[in-house]
């Protein structure tokens, strides 16, 4: 019953075990001062879950503030979060308090902390331990008494061990993990999260309703859902909006889901996602860039095969003339086209679909030297990024979109993969 009502005081709609439970760990750490990690990808709804926590916590009189560290420029992140002295820098005309000072006594939700520069780590730690901050500027400790709540979709792991994330901090924070579900493990909440959506603008606007038909809920439900609750509701908005006719069908949803995918032959739907499929919340930094080339390839591979069905028409009816491939057919027919960089993908049913996609003419590429060397995963996400800054002149922040990371990651990753300049200049045919 409890559990029922945060819902309607929130306004969650869904009921499915893996929210129930990520709800539940909310409500039974919220008496406790223990620091939180929620983990979950982008869109999935994490911002509500400090707000739970500070609200059914002895804290909920005092200061809520939440910041987006991954918003805040590196060079004034530790005055954003610490505070600085008058003079400290160039700029700072007074002394002023940072959101660790003014959330004294309540509860600070840090999002994207994964993207928190390493100096700053430091200074956090130092807080989560002894309850200390230190102004920039200033020589002379503070105390504070703030809850902690962090989140990010950045696998904190691996960052870890790529040396971007300080150990003890990240077991400082996850203290109490709780994990937020993405939307397309949700598939009995997507069709009332879409009503619940499109009824909200239905009245505040003064419009009837839409309404799916059964095979457009069906596609909804059996689609990918990469940017998840927010992307559903930007589609239930688009179409409340834009379309005439009120009752939705699969034609219609289908030009505001660009990248759905039909069902396979065997029947198994092969939802077109971006975000991370794997692992614990995604590597956005690197598997995301991975699964969006693997999906770019997978349109060069329905262009081979309607290649080897022509050549092979050719050479049934050529009449005894043999048929030559060209020099250019860079696969063995029958043998998967990915980059090595793929070829062990997570256990997910739909990279498993696309992985196994394969060519199945029994011949082969007579010139084994034609084939091109196998990409590595450096080369495969470099290829990515650059397409994606070419495809939009250089607009990083476009890029970063179309990649599905921060922009500041990107920046990161242009510098760690060497991309210059001169890459992104349009090659002449």
């Amino acid at each position: 019953m409890e559990l029922q009502s945060l819902k309607q005081r929130f306004g969650i709609i869904g009921n499915t075990p893996a929210l129930n439970r990520a709800l539940e760990v909310a409500l039974r750490v919220a008496p406790t001062d223990l620091s939180v990690l929620i983990t979950g990808e982008s869109g999935v709804g994490k911002e509500f879950f400090p707000q739970i926590i500070h609200a059914y916590s002895a804290r909920k009189h005092g200061n809520y503030i939440a910041v987006n560290c991954g918003a805040i420029p590196e060079g004034t992140i530790d005055s954003e979060l610490f505070g600085h002295e008058k003079g400290s820098f160039t700029g700072a005309t007074d002394s002023r308090k940072g959101y660790f000072e003014v959330a004294d006594g309540g509860t600070i939700f840090l999002d994207e902390v994964g993207e928190l520069p390493l100096t700053t780590q430091v200074r956090l730690l130092r807080v989560l331990q002894s309850g200390e901050f230190i102004r920039v500027g200033s020589s002379k400790a503070q105390k504070t008494n703030v809850r902690v709540v962090a989140a990010t979709n950045v696998n904190l792991r691996l960052a870890v061990e790529a040396g971007r994330f300080r150990e003890d901090l990240y077991y400082r924070l996850n203290t109490v993990p709780i994990t937020v579900p993405p939307l397309r493990e949700r598939k009995g909440d997507i069709h009332l999260l879409f009503r619940k959506f499109a009824t909200d603008i239905a009245t505040q606007y003064r419009m009837p309703p839409i309404a799916l038909t059964p095979e457009a809920r069906q596609m909804l439900e059996s689609y990918g859902w990469p940017g998840n609750v927010r992307q559903l509701k930007n589609v239930a908005e688009q179409i409340s909006a834009v379309e005439e006719k009120r009752e939705i069908d699969p034609d219609i949803l289908m030009r505001y889901l660009p990248d759905y995918t039909a069902p396979a032959a065997g029947g198994q739907l092969i939802p077109l996602p971006a975000a991370d499929r794997g692992g614990e919340y995604g590597n956005t930094t690197e598997r995301d860039i991975l699964y969006k080339l693997l999906f770019d390839l997978r349109g060069e591979v329905s262009e081979l095969k309607g290649m080897v069905a022509e050549l092979s028409a050719g050479q049934h009816h050529g009449g005894g003339h043999s048929v030559s491939y060209p020099s250019s057919l860079p696969v063995k027919i029958g043998e998967p086209i990915l980059p090595t960089a793929f070829a062990q993908p997570r256990n997910d049913s739909y990279i498993e679909t696309a992985a196994a996609e394969e060519i199945s003419v029994e011949e082969t590429v007579p010139a084994e030297s034609s084939r091109p060397a196998p990409q590595t995963k450096e080369e495969a996400q470099r290829e990515a990024i650059v397409r994606a800054l070419k495809k939009h002149r250089g607009k990083r922040k476009e890029a970063a979109k179309e990649l599905f990371i921060s922009e500041r990651t990107l920046y990161r990753k242009i510098k760690e993969l060497g991309i210059r300049d001169e890459d992104l200049r349009p090659t002449s045919d």
